[in-house]
């Protein structure tokens, strides 16, 4: 029996989520440049909404990247500040894995792969397999250019996100490995919160401090083994 709020501002889209039990609400905007001023009344009005207050939870879940580097700091900050209100852990759920676990339940697939546009002609991406309705990383998350794309395991693959409208530039091979994708799929702070009660459950809440965002480009503001 768990409360998880959950916040993701990492794209143009900026969404709260409360999860209660099992049960779901979720306010979903796409309001690019707002996030600042968005986010935490969003979350606030959820909260009133639900009967509930910052210290009735029991995490806060975030997206911690791939995605925009200023995007990811606002939902981490506001993260972090509610949890060390409510002197609860924080945890921090991957962009790529929350668009890969909403769209394969959505529709059916078992074998995903996310991908986010990353500007400079590259990509964020990465590839699921969906076990026991979780997804399960194959591999690091990458970011490269559309023709560096390469796939581990030969089947078909469901591709999800924005970084598919350079699906010309891939492979040929790549190209034949997945179905139409999917193209306008955000990463949701719903699609977050089975991934978040699954880690909560198995301890890996993170105190506020340590729940950090993940930058994988080189030259970012801030790389993941640098924090």
């Amino acid at each position: 029996m768990s409360k998880i709020l959950a916040l993701d501002t990492s794209t143009d889209a900026c969404s709260v989520a409360l999860w209660q039990d099992g049960e779901v609400m979720e306010d979903f905007r796409v309001v690019p440049r707002k996030h600042i001023q968005l986010l935490l009344p969003m979350a606030e009005a959820l909260l009133r909404e639900a009967g509930l207050s910052v210290g009735d939870l029991d995490a806060v879940a975030f997206g911690r990247g791939p995605g925009s580097f200023t995007g990811i700091r606002i939902a981490t900050g506001i993260a972090q500040g509610l949890a060390f209100a409510a002197d609860v852990p924080v945890l921090p759920i991957s962009t790529l894995a929350a668009m890969a676990l909403e769209q394969g339940r959505a529709l059916g697939h078992d074998r995903v792969i996310a991908a986010l546009d990353a500007r400079m002609n590259e990509i964020y991406w990465c590839a699921y397999r969906l076990e026991n309705g979780l997804p399960e990383a194959l591999l690091d998350e990458q970011v490269c250019a559309a023709g560096d794309v390469r796939l581990l395991e030969e089947a078909r693959w469901l591709g999800v996100g924005p970084g598919f409208n350079y699906r010309a530039d891939m492979s040929a091979a790549v190209q034949a490995a997945i179905t139409a994708p999917v193209l306008e799929v955000y990463p949701r702070a719903s699609a977050m919160l089975p991934i978040a009660a699954s880690d909560l459950a198995r301890g890996r809440g993170l105190a506020p401090e340590d729940g950090l965002p993940v930058y994988i480009r080189e030259g970012g503001w801030k790389k993941k083994e640098q924090q």
